[in-house]
Order: C-alpha cells, then sequence, then structure tokens
C-alpha cells in the first residue's frame, strides 16, 4: 500500500471540506466554544476532519491515527470530532482541545495577546557545540526551538539524524518543516516505513500536527527495534522555523 493521496482541489473534497467548515461553525457555536486566533491550525484541522470523512465516512480526529479493528477503522482513543474527551477535560480545564481548533473564550483571547507580543519577545536558540548536538539529538522530547537549533547544526555539519514527518500527504502539501527528510504516514505507517529507508541505529526525529501521532509511532518504532527516536513534543505549530510546501 502506497501513500493515500487525495486530490484537494476535486470536486469532491471541495464539497466536503465546504461541508466540514459547517460542522465546525456548528460545534463551536454548540458549546459556546471559539476558534483558535492562529487561523491555519483550524484550516489544518478541517482539511484533516474532510479528509477522513471521504476516506473512512467518519470525522475521525486527524491528530489521532485510525487503525483497523475487526476490519473495520477506528480512531485510537476513538477520537471523533468533537471528541468526548475534549469536551469533557481538554477545554474545561485546559482552555483547548488537543488539535488546538476548539477553545474557550478566555483561552482565544490569551492567545491573541501572547501572538501580538511573540515578535517582540521572541529569540532565536543560540548556536550549539557538538557536545549539546549529541546531548539534545538524545533526547527523547523536544520543542520547537530545540528543533530549530538541531536543524541549523545539521546544516553545518555539526549533527545527524532524519526528520520524518507522519502526517497525511494533504498535510504535507500544504506545509512542512523545510530540512523534513520523509513522510510516513500514519495511514500506511507499515507499508510506507520500508521506503523512508531509515536505520535502526541512526538518530531519528518525528514530528506530525500536535505531537500525539508521532508519539504513538515513537512507540511503535521503538517495539520494532529503533533505538534513537525523538519526538517533536508539540508538533508542527510549535515550530517556529522555515516551511515549504
Amino acid at each position: 500500500m502506497s501513500i493515500v493521496r487525495i486530490d484537494m482541489n476535486s470536486d469532491e473534497f471541495q464539497a466536503e471540506l465546504a461541508k466540514t467548515v459547517k460542522f465546525t461553525d456548528k460545534v463551536v457555536k454548540q458549546f459556546n466554544w471559539e476558534y483558535n486566533p492562529q487561523e491555519e491550525i483550524n484550516e489544518g484541522v478541517q482539511l484533516g476532519l474532510a479528509r477522513n470523512k471521504i476516506m473512512y465516512n467518519k470525522r475521525f480526529c486527524p491528530c489521532f491515527m485510525v487503525e483497523e479493528v475487526n476490519g473495520k477503522p477506528q480512531s485510537v482513543e476513538d477520537r471523533i470530532c468533537p471528541c468526548k474527551p475534549a469536551i469533557e477535560k481538554e477545554i474545561p480545564e485546559e482552555g483547548v482541545c488537543h488539535c488546538q481548533i476548539f477553545c474557550t473564550p478566555e483561552f482565544a483571547a490569551a492567545k491573541r495577546v501572547e501572538l501580538g507580543m511573540e515578535e517582540a519577545v521572541h529569540t532565536h536558540s543560540r548556536g550549539l557545540t557538538k557536545e549539546e548536538c549529541a546531548s539534545l539529538v538524545s533526547q527523547r522530547e523536544l520543542d520547537g526551538d530545540e528543533m530549530m537549533a538541531l536543524i541549523e547544526a545539521r546544516a553545518l555539519g555539526m549533527v545527524d539524524f532524519k526528520l520524518v514527518d507522519v502526517r497525511e500527504h494533504m498535510e504535507w502539501q500544504m506545509g512542512h518543516i523545510k530540512g523534513a527528510d520523509a513522510l510516513v504516514p500514519t495511514s500506511s505507517f507499515f507499508q510506507t516505513l520500508d521506503e523512508a529507508k531509515l536505520d535502526k541505529n541512526e538518530n531519528i526525529i518525528l514530528y506530525c500536527h500536535v505531537g500525539s501521532r508521532s508519539a504513538h509511532c515513537a512507540r511503535i518504532l521503538g517495539d520494532m527495534g529503533y533505538t534513537k527516536i525523538g519526538n517533536l513534543t508539540h508538533g508542527i505549530v510549535s515550530y517556529g522555523g522555515e516551511k515549504e510546501r
């Protein structure tokens, strides 16, 4: 099985996307939530929901793997939008759902303030020594700034690793981290893993949208004997470096 490619410009997909936007609008209104002020996050999740609706006939949360159970597709943790964990726990306790599309008005207001300040207060990661590179690339969890620093260091020949995107082909087309070495979508993970030609003893860093699918894939690779697996903890949404389409 190869990577599943869906034409985002097709009439079928555009029609389903329009239905999905109406669906998420209805969810926001029903629960008195707000959309995340970061529009690219909302767009990415809506595209993922539309894709899953076409593929599985259910709006499975795009931030979690879909597996076949007894011949039927099933989302890990049974995440179907709007998912029960978001309604009962994540949004009441954290102000935002796991995929970050839905949030409370208070969370949205704070995020707007944060986004307004971000440019003024953000500083790029300093250059790393080789020893720091070796220590950092061996960590199981990395934040966005650490990932940026490692990519910069790799370009200078100070460290070596493979950066693997485990999102779907459509998400990759929308934008991926510049310097990503391979796309191994969770929907065809085992079938496309061989194509990535990853060595079980090399440093491998995984990322997805917000870190859930990549964390799941990291555990799978560990069980398969891969020894040096890292995860971009909060996914591509936390990455401030250069992206490309």
